[in-house]
């Protein structure tokens, strides 16, 4: 493929929807598009939550000038009056090039999105799979799935190396002000090392349960006293949290739902050691240089979606229905994350904190 050169491309148009942890993956390619086209106008083409006037990816990407403008698309709409409204969009912005960012798909899903941004006025698209190669690789020496970062990666690779390895290109060019905020809110917790937990998750799959993240912070209070605890997530995980630090008798401090993504990126800085499921905040953890240690279930293939850096440590089981892709698990009754015990999940944090001290 012929790619054309940056001095003759004004504007780009990226696809990618999701949330949280779907626009983090993508930060090495946002980052490389900031280089080869500094002075393109880049907007992202992705979905926006009902009633909310901004997207998820927004509240990642912030201030950072990798993205200039967002458009908005509804998931899953087959209405015809709005997707010819979505194309002349489109035609109006007259993207020189569209850098196609989706998530792994069924093939016609991708000849259709093909057919749609042809109609739209787009002649050179980078990042559409090929058949052959619309489905997750594996390392056959680690039994692990190529990470999702890594895939956008090679997709766009024509456009230049987006280097997921290093973490500088996961830079979240965190602002001044969202610094200070983090400063100020830790004030209370001043002069401790900090733990950080984010117990909750959107999906009943994906939920180690209240009773063991209770029990590992009771054993972390006793183990390291002197800590203090930094609870996260949003707003309605807020009594998840509570109920989870019940055991924790020491310095401790609630935010979920009390920051933004970004703030609390700023906050996760200051931390030693990130404790907490397969969502968004491990990987705003670890973006931020915070060793993670991730309780996955299997619902998802093993390698995908771990957390950047090569000092988390992923407890991940595999029973024979791993890959299922189940938000509810019913038959099996969670058989691959209720599997991971507390005192792994103890042991795990304290090879980090161990590390992270010495």
């Amino acid at each position: 493929m012929t790619v054309q050169l940056a001095s003759s491309v004004r504007k780009i148009l990226i696809y990618r929807l999701g949330s949280l942890g779907d626009t983090i993956v993508a930060l090495p390619c946002f980052h490389l598009l900031a280089r080869q086209y500094p002075k393109a106008e880049r907007r992202l083409l992705t979905n926006f939550p009902v009633m909310a006037k901004a997207p998820a990816a927004a509240t990642v990407l912030g201030e950072t000038g990798l993205v200039h403008g967002y458009m908005s698309y509804e998931v899953g709409t087959r209405r015809a009056h709005e997707l010819l409204n979505l194309a002349w969009k489109i035609r109006q912005f007259a993207p020189d090039l569209l850098v196609y960012l989706m998530p792994l798909r069924p093939w016609k899903n991708v000849r259709r999105d093909t057919v749609f941004f042809r109609l739209a006025g787009l002649r050179t698209i980078v990042g559409l799979p090929e058949a052959r190669d619309n489905q997750r690789r594996i390392d056959p020496s680690t039994g692990l799935y190529e990470n999702e970062a890594c895939r956008l990666a090679r997709a766009v690779a024509p456009l230049g190396e987006a280097n997921p390895g290093d973490l500088a290109n996961w830079d979240l060019c965190l602002t001044n002000a969202e610094k200070e905020t983090a400063s100020r809110v830790l004030a209370t917790l001043a002069g401790r090392p900090l733990i950080l937990c984010a117990p909750g998750c959107k999906t009943q799959s994906k939920d180690w349960e209240l009773h063991n993240w209770r029990s590992l912070l009771g054993r972390l209070y006793k183990r390291y006293p002197g800590f203090g605890l930094v609870l996260a997530g949003a707003r309605e995980e807020y009594q998840v949290c509570e109920l989870a630090a019940a055991e924790w008798g020491g310095a401790k401090l609630n935010l979920a739902g009390k920051l933004s993504p970004r703030e609390s990126a700023a906050v996760f800085a200051h931390g030693s050691v990130f404790i907490g499921p397969d969502s968004g905040p491990k990987h705003l953890a670890a973006v931020v240089g915070v060793a993670t240690v991730c309780v996955f279930a299997a619902q998802e293939l093993p390698g995908v979606w771990y957390p950047p850096g090569d000092r988390n440590v992923v407890i991940y089981h595999q029973p024979e229905c791993f890959g299922c892709r189940l938000d509810t698990c019913i038959e099996m009754q969670k058989k691959c994350i209720l599997s991971i015990t507390v005192d792994e999940v103890e042991q795990a944090v304290e090879r980090v904190l161990h590390r992270a001290l010495r």
